[in-house]
């Protein structure tokens, strides 16, 4: 199993030292309904804090434009009438304008809104970090050339891998039950035969598979509790890590989670 690694120790500092000490880049946090949208400004006021991120952009539906204040960094893009993301265009180019985007999810469950988001990341030139409840929507839609684009980041958790895996046909199944070993299996037959990234949480430990390397960290070397894995905090850590050290996937992500 040379694909597999435990990593246990907090690694090296190099990737510490290449934040940057001017700011530089430009994130999308895009996400929110007409009822929901408090993830999206916490995140964004988050990443401002800890991180020497030049524009950070609150992408929003319409829906909420009259209920929030003319802020030059909130962009507003055409919603459906339940509030949510409307046009594809719209989100590939929102996708397409900056260095990276997290799409956060609290997006309301309807297939106008699914099918936008999934032609927008299958069409994305820019990295895209894809949790929580946009991960659902995406699989309600998703098929194997959805997972052609090696743009995309999935992080999950392991239910919602389950039925992504189950939404393209995949050969291989993932079960709670399974061995850490049996799971980094799947893991790393998956993400060679399709080219997109994953992280999730099993067994207390947090897989990062890419081009069918799969690492495994404890999750309580990361300094959060299963519960707040899937809230947003840390994959935008995972997010600014990966922006200032493009093309270093595993070891930024491990270096984010530490």
């Amino acid at each position: 199993m040379d694909y597999f690694e435990k990593i246990e120790q907090k690694p090296e500092e190099e990737l510490t030292w290449n934040i940057p000490e001017k700011k530089q880049g430009t994130v999308n946090i895009v996400g929110g309904n007409s009822q929901s949208f408090k993830s999206e400004i916490k995140v964004t006021e988050f990443l401002s804090t800890e991180y020497p991120i030049e524009i950070l952009n609150v992408v929003l539906p319409d829906a909420l434009k009259n209920k929030l204040p003319p802020l030059p960094n909130f962009k507003f893009l055409k919603s459906t009438d339940s509030g949510s993301f409307a046009d594809e265009k719209e989100i590939a180019g929102i996708f397409n304008s900056g260095d990276f985007n997290l799409l956060l999810g609290d997006l309301s469950k309807n297939s106008i809104t699914g099918k936008a988001i999934l032609g927008a990341c299958k069409k994305s030139e820019k990295p895209i970090l894809v949790t929580r409840d946009a991960v659902d929507l995406l699989t309600e839609k998703i098929n194997e050339t959805s997972l052609m684009n090696e743009n995309i980041i999935i992080f999950a958790s392991m239910a919602q891998l389950q039925k992504l895996l189950r939404a393209v046909y995949y050969p291989k199944m993932l079960l709670l039950s399974q061995s850490l070993v049996q799971v980094s299996e799947v893991l790393h037959k998956f993400t060679l035969s399709y080219p997109v990234s994953i992280i999730t949480l099993h067994n207390e430990q947090i897989l990062i598979a890419k081009n069918g390397n799969v690492k495994a960290v404890p999750i309580v070397k990361s300094g959060y509790s299963p519960m707040m894995f899937f809230q947003g905090e840390l994959a935008s850590k995972i997010l600014a890590l990966n922006l200032f050290n493009p093309n270093n996937f595993i070891d930024a992500t491990i270096a984010a989670i530490f």
